[in-house]
């Protein structure tokens, strides 16, 4: 467990140190920890990926299947719906979307009112396949983050949801 974890110089330490000796008059407080987070990240991203593509899928793909099993039966959202929740655009979705429409795990309908708005829902073989793909993932996310204790695990996240509450306010507020 972390408890027993002794912090030893690393990367970010170093970068710091050096910058330090090269520029004294600046203040490089959060730069080792915005360092570690980036490397956490970059490695844990990694990790995902691996288990996504023994699904043969990449982690776009995965997202927005997952995206359409977690709202429920029927498992159906409008284009539009789908790049608002993935916070990416509607071009995108579109690639996204054909790609996995062409290797039958998703397919585009028209919606139940209103025969002029499309949407996107998940086939038996994309349900199978990302319940398959989930049950992977969330095992690994856990193995990832095993070694934190449940208090250290409540606190890291309790710390990341204030900065990503305070950075959405702040990205949200007129320039």
């Amino acid at each position: 467990m972390a408890d027993d974890f002794e912090p030893r110089p690393d990367f970010a330490d170093i970068a710091v140190a050096h910058w330090r000796r090269e520029r004294p008059d600046l203040d490089f407080t959060a730069m080792a920890t915005l360092a570690r987070f980036a490397r956490l990240y970059i490695v844990g991203n990694r990790r995902v990926e691996e288990v996504l593509a023994a699904h043969g899928l990449d982690r776009g793909e995965f997202d927005v299947l997952a995206s359409l099993r977690r709202t429920g039966s029927p498992s159906e959202l409008s284009l539009t719906q789908l790049a608002d929740v993935l916070l990416i655009t509607r071009a995108g979705m579109t690639k996204r979307v054909d790609r996995l429409e062409a290797r039958g795990l998703v397919f585009r309908g028209a919606a139940p009112g209103d025969r002029r708005s499309l949407r996107i829902g998940l086939t038996p073989e994309g349900r199978a396949l990302v319940d398959a793909a989930v049950t992977d993932h969330t095992a690994n996310e856990n193995r990832l983050l095993s070694l934190l204790g449940e208090d250290e695990m409540r606190a890291f996240d309790a710390v990341l949801r204030k900065l990503l509450a305070a950075l959405d306010e702040r990205a949200s507020e007129p320039t």
